[in-house]
């Protein structure tokens, strides 16, 4: 006697009626229900090859709800979801570029464009309280050890 196990355990379906579960069983009859009235609510048109293709796309949405899934949801909770994401929860997307750049320099660059000089040195000069900078040298490797 063999037993068959499905490698992921979470995937186990109990099936009901020729290998279809609960789930599947429901939806089959529902599409066959659908089929059937339409077939027969369209028995005034004289072209059965018309009513054949109404009865089979009025059928599609009940078998499809049975045996899709997407990403692990069933259709209904895919279908909940999709409405819960684009109409009850609208968002509003806005881009609004921010140049960090411009931020951290906005007062350098304003002074240079006041004064026409370099706006660098005018802020130094603000905030050493009008004081002249003496640049540093490097001291290359004098202070390397080997």
């Amino acid at each position: 006697m063999e037993v068959k196990m499905n490698k992921e355990i979470r995937d186990y379906q109990e099936s009901m009626f020729f290998g279809l579960n609960f789930r599947q069983c429901v939806f089959s009859v529902l599409a066959i229900l659908a089929a059937v009235g339409i077939y027969f609510g369209t028995r005034s048109l004289p072209v059965e090859e018309i009513r054949g293709w109404l009865c089979m796309l009025g059928a599609a949405p009940f078998a499809a709800c049975g045996f899709i899934k997407y990403h692990g949801m069933t259709a209904e909770q895919f279908l909940w979801a999709f409405v819960k994401s684009e109409f009850l929860y609208p968002k509003r997307l806005r881009f609004q570029p921010e140049n960090l750049y411009y931020n951290c320099m906005k007062e350098t660059i304003s002074a240079g464009e006041r004064t026409g000089k370099n706006g660098v040195l005018l802020t130094q000069k603000k905030q050493t309280g009008g004081k002249k900078i003496k640049p540093t040298k490097k001291k290359g490797r004098r202070d390397a050890l080997d």
